[in-house]
């Protein structure tokens, strides 16, 4: 389906650009200040998910546990019955032991999933995800230089890039927790945002194929029609995948809440990088061949 109404897309992106640069600044300080929110995945320590047969409070758990031998302070996070509580140490047999029975007493129907970490395990976890984020990339790269040109390959990296970073910046601001997941999270946003790029990519292709630009004014036109073409299209489907991945996160369980939480604030970004600036910035690219500024329609 296609968009009937004719609007300057390129002119609005300025707005667009504004607003992730301005979110991509404040990312990169809370990055290099704060960091991130690991989880046990990417730094040694116990994970430990306890199922409840009734919900405690914080002020129950935290007085029961406190005595049982661990040196390093939990991080408890409470849901519907159920209790993690994370530890920046390896637990010893008979630190988990006594944890389990300090919880016991509170709940004698409880039920424990310990997950362990070291360090060196946690490194390669950490090494192995930043792996997998480039090589994609990277694969994304050379697939679009073969099939468009290089200024199509740029635009397309910058906004999966954007995509990305801006879920990756939210989570830093927000000190939300990343685990194994939110990679997953990652890969698949850039999946999505590439497909959306490329179908936008691959109608300006079309079009540039039938066309006589000759200048930056025709361009700017081709790109704004070119967009306006596909538009429905890429709402369409971000808005099938949005929904699919907010109830997720409304209704999912608690092992799969970032995972659902990052798919929704990618998609939300995804939703207009590939328009308002993958599209825009070949654009750019191609304005710096130099063409002449007005339309070659123009008397």
């Amino acid at each position: 389906m296609r968009f009937k109404k004719e609007y300057d897309f390129v002119h609005l992106s300025r707005y667009f650009y504004v607003f992730s640069i301005a979110l991509t600044v404040a990312g990169l300080i809370f990055l290099a200040t704060m960091g991130l929110n690991y989880s046990v995945d990417f730094k040694a320590g116990s994970n430990v998910d306890v199922s409840l047969s009734k919900n405690l409070t914080l002020e129950q758990i935290n007085p029961a546990i406190s005595n049982v031998g661990i040196s390093s302070e939990p991080s408890i996070t409470i849901g519907d019955k159920r209790v993690n509580i994370r530890y920046d140490e390896v637990l010893e047999s008979d630190q988990d032991a006594a944890l389990q029975t300090a919880v016991k007493k509170l709940d004698d129907k409880a039920s424990f999933e310990i997950n362990t970490v070291d360090t060196e395990m946690a490194k390669e976890l950490a090494r192995n995800a930043i792996y997998a984020v480039l090589i994609s990339c990277l694969g994304i790269i050379v697939y679009v230089s073969i099939r468009f040109e290089w200024r199509f390959a740029l635009g397309a990296i910058v906004a999966l890039m954007h995509d990305a970073f801006m879920v990756v910046a939210i989570f830093s601001i927000f000190r939300l927790e990343v685990d194994m997941t939110f990679i997953v999270a990652v890969l698949t946003i850039i999946g999505y945002s590439i497909n959306d790029t490329i179908v936008i990519f691959d109608r300006i292709r079309e079009n540039l194929r039938f066309g006589k630009q000759k200048t930056y004014e025709d361009l700017k036109i081709l790109v704004n029609k070119s967009v306006a073409q596909t538009l429905m299209r890429s709402l369409y489907t971000a808005f099938t995948v949005f929904i699919a991945a907010f109830c997720l996160l409304i209704l999912g369980g608690e092992s799969i809440k970032m995972f659902s939480l990052a798919m929704v604030i990618g998609l939300l970004f995804g939703a207009y990088s590939s328009i308002f600036i993958a599209s825009p910035l070949w654009l750019l690219l191609k304005k710096r061949q130099k063409l002449p500024v007005k339309s070659s329609t123009a008397k």
